[in-house]
């Protein structure tokens, strides 16, 4: 298969860590952090995209010690900024273009209904271009939520 030719669908990264718009920064940068990933995207209960959160966002945002982080949603870190998004049969090279003039390192793939069905980083084009992409085109998507929740533990007070 030739880059010329490739898709979205077959460079997309299928796997993914995601966060609801309700959880807070803090929860975000543990999930991006223990994942490996700098790309979080932020989808609604019907896996429907929100936008997508990175490391420098967070980062942007950090203010304050864990408590103030803890409090706020990240939906606030990606509301009102403007996210590109293509469908699964994009060319890799309209995909490419497209990151370049939005100047950001992924792109999200949404099937019909506005469905997350993958994400395209930098990593994934780089991946395509070295012949090094053993992904089927076909394959299941899996979009998965926090990895964990953090619950605080109040002090043990008397005997």
């Amino acid at each position: 298969m030739s880059v010329e030719t490739m898709t979205a669908s077959e460079v997309m990264s299928r796997t993914l860590v995601t966060v609801e718009p309700e959880e807070s920064p803090l929860m975000a940068w543990e999930l991006m952090w223990r994942a490996g990933v700098h790309h979080l995207p932020v989808v609604d209960a019907c896996s429907r995209l929100v936008g997508v959160l990175t490391r420098e966002d967070v980062a942007a945002h950090w203010s304050g010690g864990p408590a103030e982080q803890s409090l706020a949603a990240v939906r606030t870190l990606v509301r009102g900024r403007c996210c590109p998004r293509v469908a699964p049969d994009a060319p890799l090279r309209e995909i490419a273009a497209l990151m370049t003039d939005a100047d950001c390192g992924a792109v999200p793939v949404l099937g019909p209904d506005d469905v997350l069905r993958g994400l395209v980083t930098t990593t994934d084009v780089l991946m395509a271009l070295a012949g090094r992409t053993a992904r089927p085109a076909g394959g299941p998507t899996d979009v998965k939520g926090g990895l964990f929740r953090l619950e605080p533990v109040p002090p043990v007070t008397g005997p």
